[in-house]
């Protein structure tokens, strides 16, 4: 989204008059809807829409002569980019969060307007306190502003329902709804209410359609310790599928009924929600009616980490499917891009991208692209999450390295890769940046860790390499991801930031180190892997991922034994899992590709 600068002071004006009309001094703008999804449905784009930021985390703080725009360090760039920012202030979400300016900025008697549906138990408690400590107040909503000043608004997604097939799922929704609801009963809690649609798909074994790339529906859903169960979803989205969905002993109830009918339900009764997703509104109407809140990760979240053999072996097959796919793509890309670079139409990103789906399209099983693929060349790599467009649309050549970060939806699970080419000579800071991420990335996948090891305690390893050449990368390391599922899949992160929750046998993850310089070029390496056992009490990564690493930047000679050892067995067992599978021009190309280490050595 584009907006010019008068159309940015339009919208701004409106919903500042808005704002006036109800005695608000200020509006907290989230990027987030009711479900606090990273990828939201065009109707509740409502950040997008006021300010023209279209990443996936981030929020604005609008006052009647300023407004202030938080992103975190993955938009930075970005932002800058798509921002107007002579209307907008720009802040860190993370290092300069709202609270911390509001706690230092705050007038007195400020009411500072809330939307208590998108704003979850957690956030709200910090602005509260922050307010307090200056006197002011946070003021939820009586209605949407959103539905005042935005002409055209979209309407709510209204996507197709279906079933995940129990023995794709490898566990019946009947047996998970008594797993989680036993749960429950051994912490005294008498209902779970639940608002995170990907825990309500993975606990009905069904998918949705709502927001593209995204396969689940938009709802909630009520579990009782008994086993009892309300989803509270449009049957709209239903259609002719209910026969094939395992819910006939679960009750419909419409969304718009929701908060009054869990207040009834949780009234003088304990509550679980998740603090970290909830929305406030939800903990206000509860404790309205006499209810307590049991604030703590949802026992679903918990579960759902953990995959089941079938879930394991569904990601293991779709990644062979995948690497087929990616690897055609990069021998297309390197032939097209080196043969084109000095005619009148070179290949750009945006022609790649469109090859790449192209080709998981001929995949068995493939359904959509998981997120919107970053083909990003030169400069425009430097942006963590950049979305080629027809006005940035930049030649892929040999001056700079090109890095294509994508992932599929497949009918088994959700994959997710970065390689980085370097079709052209590298430059000297370009090999130093380009070694220190590759070892970064092997040293993960040499790591052996005991059980229960949390993500912040072994990030460091990604970047010791980096941090010795003075460089570093402001994004985490590598997050979990779902069965057909979200692409970022809570609780598991490998990140700076604290990570509380213990990485075991059966979880997913992806390891991402990278290097980014603002204005010239962004580089990483990203594997999708798994978490298995390594002996007692003792666990490793396992790589998914099957597809050739581009060492044309690397200086191999810096390498470790073990790195190498490392390295030249991932490519043998890409090369030996996808020669049967890539197309015969490709095979040359994976072929050099995989190469040992040490025959690359000699004929250099």
């Amino acid at each position: 989204m584009t907006l010019t600068k008068n159309e940015t002071t339009c919208r701004l004006r409106r919903l500042r008059a808005w704002m006036a009309e109800e005695g608000l001094d200020g509006l907290i703008v989230p990027r987030a809807d009711m479900h606090q999804s990273e990828v939201t449905a065009p109707h509740d784009d409502c950040l997008a829409y006021v300010s023209a930021f279209t990443g996936s985390a981030g929020l604005a703080l609008i006052l009647a002569d300023k407004a202030l725009l938080f992103v975190d360090g993955r938009y930075q760039v970005q932002a800058r980019g798509e921002v107007d920012l002579t209307t907008f202030e720009l802040r860190h979400l993370r290092d300069q969060p709202i609270e911390q300016w509001l706690g230092q900025a705050a007038r007195p008697g400020w009411r500072i307007g809330i939307d208590g549906m998108k704003v979850t138990l957690a956030l709200h408690d910090r602005l509260e306190a922050a307010l307090a400590g200056r006197g002011a107040s946070l003021t939820p909503l009586s209605g949407d502003p959103f539905d005042r000043i935005w002409d055209g608004r979209p309407p709510p997604p209204l996507g197709n329902i279906r079933a995940m097939p129990a023995e794709a799922a490898g566990e019946s929704s009947r047996d998970k709804r008594q797993r989680i609801a036993h749960r429950l009963r051994e912490t005294g809690t008498d209902w779970l209410i639940e608002t995170q649609p990907d825990n309500i798909a993975w606990l009905l074994n069904v998918r949705g359609s709502d927001v593209a790339m995204n396969p689940v529906p938009h709802s909630f859903l009520a579990l009782g310790a008994d086993g009892a169960v309300e989803w509270f979803v449009d049957s709209r989205k239903l259609g002719n599928a209910s026969a094939s969905l395992e819910i006939a002993d679960v009750t419909l109830v419409p969304p718009h009924g929701f908060l009054d009918r869990v207040a009834g339900l949780c009234a003088d009764k304990i509550a679980h929600i998740d603090a970290a997703f909830a929305p406030q509104a939800l903990r206000a109407q509860v404790e309205a009616r006499g209810g307590t809140i049991h604030a703590e990760t949802s026992p679903i979240t918990l579960a759902k980490a953990v995959k089941t053999p079938a879930e394991l072996e569904g990601y293991r097959r779709c990644h062979i499917e995948d690497g087929a796919a990616v690897t055609d793509f990069l021998a297309w890309t390197a032939v097209q891009a080196t043969a084109r670079q000095r005619t009148a139409i070179p290949l750009t990103e945006l022609e790649a991208e469109a090859q790449l789906l192209a080709f998981r399209q001929q995949r068995p099983g493939f359904l959509e692209p998981s997120f919107r693929t970053i083909s990003a060349a030169g400069a425009n790599a430097a942006m963590c999450h950049y979305a080629a467009k027809p006005t940035t649309n930049a030649a892929i050549d040999g001056r700079a390295p090109y890095l294509v970060d994508s992932g599929a939806q497949y009918l088994t699970a959700t994959t997710d890769l970065t390689r980085t080419l370097m079709l052209g000579e590298a430059s000297e800071e370009m090999r130093v940046a380009y070694t220190a991420v590759l070892k970064g990335f092997l040293s993960l996948l040499l790591l052996r860790f005991p059980v229960g090891t949390q993500g912040h305690q072994i990030d460091a390893f990604a970047r010791r390499a980096l941090w010795e050449a003075g460089l570093d990368y402001d994004h985490g390391t590598g997050h979990g991801v779902g069965h057909n599922l979200l692409l970022h899949e809570y609780p598991h992160r490998l990140d700076k930031k604290p990570n509380l929750y213990g990485l075991e046998p059966g979880n997913i993850m992806t390891i991402e180190p990278g290097y980014y310089k603002e204005g010239a070029f962004g580089m990483r390496i990203e594997n999708q892997v798994e978490v298995v056992a390594d002996g007692a009490g003792f666990c490793r990564f396992s790589s998914l991922t099957l597809t050739p690493i581009d060492l044309a930047m690397a200086m191999l000679d810096q390498l470790s034994e073990d790195e190498v050892r490392q390295l030249d067995a991932y490519h043998q067992r890409v090369r030996s899992e996808l020669e049967a599978l890539v197309q015969p021009e490709t095979r040359s190309f994976l072929f050099e590709q995989t190469r040992p280490i040490a025959d690359r050595l000699r004929s250099i």
